[in-house]
């Protein structure tokens, strides 16, 4: 089981680390959300719980619950730039199909 990250990805979560002054890493995660049933969750941690798995990748630690695992195994977190939007993107190997506007997942 692994999450990994793009280098796009793994220097804007550092840069985020950095100006917020704190925190162990990055919590990926999901929740029953949107058209097609899931969404993704990304969030500081500034503590780890018992049930974390945490995956190191460029020198940023992701953290994820045991719940959401089983939905990201594989996923590889991305960071683009498209015109003038930027933002996170999930390559996730485990998802059957995604809702139109792109905000949520079925696997």
């Amino acid at each position: 089981m692994a999450i990994t990250m793009s280098d796009s990805a793994a220097q804007r979560v550092q840069t985020f680390l950095s100006n917020r002054g704190k925190g162990v890493g990055l919590r990926l995660g999901v929740r029953t959300s949107g058209c097609s049933g899931m969404a993704y969750v990304l969030e500081f941690v500034d503590e780890l719980h018992d049930e974390d798995t945490v995956f190191e990748d460029k020198g940023v630690k992701v953290i994820v619950d045991a719940k959401s695992l089983v939905y990201l195994d594989g996923t590889e977190l991305d960071f683009v730039k498209e015109g003038l939007n930027e933002g996170f993107k999930f390559n996730n190997p485990n998802i059957s199909s995604e809702c139109g506007c792109g905000e949520s997942f079925n696997v």
